[in-house]
């Protein structure tokens, strides 16, 4: 039924039982897709990588009612979370580091939020993601992401519950030419909101194009890896840093018209974990109300990976950025900082 050179990639032990009390809800009321069409319970698919049923072979009702998401289901009901990814899931890994317990509502098997990963499109090619520009325009590939596209907003436009729909987990959503399609296609259904993760350099440009889609957004999340104009401008190939700041003001200012969370990501590498705290001053400046630190992940983007992972033990700098790590710890913000991936050096 289940993958199990997945499990062994990622290195889930199957056969775990970390018992524990509360539960994460996201089996229950989430799928993420990606542009393969497969789909997957959890809102990153190397936490639970196991896929659930592809939406160009199966409907979306089908795939909610397969046998392997009640699988899944059940590992989080009998609280072992056995096919989880506990080394890297921040739900597992936050509640590990500070106890905070989740809510204990009883599981209401009804979809809540669809995360779409179905292009990867950018006008950036941060080192971190990826090794060139990708810009999906082959008409071929295009037709089937639309088609995955239509087949989402079907499902959404039958569905009579509020939908959370998250764009942009694998590339941008302003600049990819699938997810213009779909946010022009999908939002002007009653019932969906959404979850916006961009680079934040197209939000002024697009503004006007999508005001609608600010009308019903919910959260705003930018990734941006450097507080300064020479680590920015390393990590994020392709960007200008004048432009960012330009586009992080232009969000401080439909802030306060929308009334959106504006969250800020940093993925945190050998490059730029000395930007920590200048990143939380600068979250400050432009009203985010929480930053996110994330450790870098592998994806086959360097040739040696861990010269970039910081928190690597033999890491040259791994000392110093846990000293940066120990003084955040202390620092008084009007930001919420979390960091629960980078927690796991100790």
């Amino acid at each position: 039924m289940f993958n199990n050179r997945l499990s062994d990639w990622y290195g889930i032990d199957t056969k775990k039982d970390l018992q524990i009390d509360t539960f994460c809800t996201r089996p229950f009321d989430t799928v993420l897709i990606d542009k393969q069409g497969s789909c997957f319970v959890c809102e990153c698919a190397a936490w639970l990588p196991q896929s659930v049923g592809n939406l160009h072979v199966r409907s979306f009702d089908e795939i909610i009612q397969s046998k392997n998401r009640a699988a899944l289901q059940d590992s989080i009901l009998d609280k072992s979370y056995r096919f989880c990814n506990n080394s890297q899931c921040s739900y597992l890994l936050y509640q590990k580091k500070s106890g905070t317990p989740w809510k204990k509502d009883t599981p209401i098997n009804l979809i809540k939020n669809i995360r779409l990963a179905i292009d990867d499109s950018c006008n950036l090619s941060c080192p971190s993601c990826r090794t060139r520009i990708i810009f999906e325009k082959d008409k071929s590939r295009l037709r089937k992401r639309y088609s995955l596209a239509d087949k989402i907003i079907d499902y959404c436009a039958n569905s009579k519950h509020p939908i959370n729909i998250h764009v942009g987990s694998d590339g941008d959503p302003f600049a990819s030419l699938v997810y213009r399609y779909f946010i022009k296609k999908i939002r002007h259904l009653p019932n969906v909101r959404f979850t916006i993760q961009t680079n934040g350099l197209l939000i002024a440009k697009m503004y006007k194009r999508f005001e609608e889609l600010f009308d019903k957004l919910d959260v705003l999340n930018i990734s941006m890896d450097g507080a300064t104009k020479e680590t920015y401008e390393q990590l994020r190939r392709g960007g200008s840093y004048e432009k960012i700041i330009e586009n992080l003001q232009t969000v401080k200012e439909l802030r306060g018209k929308y009334k959106f969370k504006f969250i800020l990501h940093c993925v945190v590498q050998t490059e730029n974990y000395r930007d920590m705290i200048p990143m939380i001053r600068l979250a400050e400046k432009y009203g985010a109300e929480r930053l996110w630190f994330n450790r870098i992940t592998n994806w086959n983007t360097f040739q040696n990976f861990k010269d970039m992972d910081v928190l690597d033990k033999n890491n040259k700098n791994y000392t110093d950025c846990v000293a940066v790590i120990e003084k955040i710890k202390n620092i008084k913000s009007s930001v919420i900082v979390a960091m629960p991936t980078m927690l796991g050096h100790d």
